[in-house]
């Protein structure tokens, strides 16, 4: 269920989303609150569980894990044991930075760095031994969006265009 926002909360969680290192008194500033009364949304939005965690932002090939890829991983079988004892493995690794449960072909998608094509296969190996039947690997080229910002206060899609008409036909001369 989606939390009630107010437009102060949702000023200061884009500001937060934006840079997450502001301090008490610049988000204040920023929203006309007094540094108390900032402090107290702030502190209402963890507590409500909407600011899950603020954390910085690490490249990963710039601290030595030049390997990044998407491990699609599917188990061959659907039971609450099977698929609990491989996801406390997955929570284990410290080389998994993401992982999601899914709905479709596959049954998980991880994101998953290693410093070399060995610790990979390491992590690969594991995975099978937790259950992972098929393991589909995608290596990571580019990041082509960074993680951005939740569209809070916006609708999330696009105003509806009128169709152009098409021109009329000229006449014959």
């Amino acid at each position: 269920m989606a939390i009630k926002l107010d437009e102060i909360d949702i000023q200061l969680l884009a500001e937060l989303q934006a840079d997450a290192d502001k301090t008490n008194v610049e988000l204040a500033r920023s929203t006309g609150l007094s540094p108390a009364a900032t402090l107290h949304r702030v502190r209402a939005l963890k507590e409500s569980g909407v600011i899950r965690i603020v954390r910085a932002h690490v490249d990963p090939a710039l601290v030595g894990f030049p390997l990044q890829v998407f491990v699609m991983a599917t188990l061959p079988r659907h039971d609450p044991r099977s698929g609990a004892r491989f996801e406390a493995y997955v929570r284990s690794l410290p080389q998994v930075i993401g992982a999601d449960s899914v709905a479709g072909e596959t049954d998980y998608i991880l994101s998953v760095v290693a410093r070399d094509v060995a610790e990979l296969a390491q992590v690969l190996a594991g995975l099978s031994g937790r259950g992972g039947e098929r393991l589909v690997t995608y290596l990571r080229l580019a990041e082509v969006k960074p993680p951005s910002p939740v569209p809070l206060g916006e609708t999330g899609s696009p105003k509806p265009t009128r169709p152009r008409r098409a021109p009329a036909p000229h006449p014959p001369r």
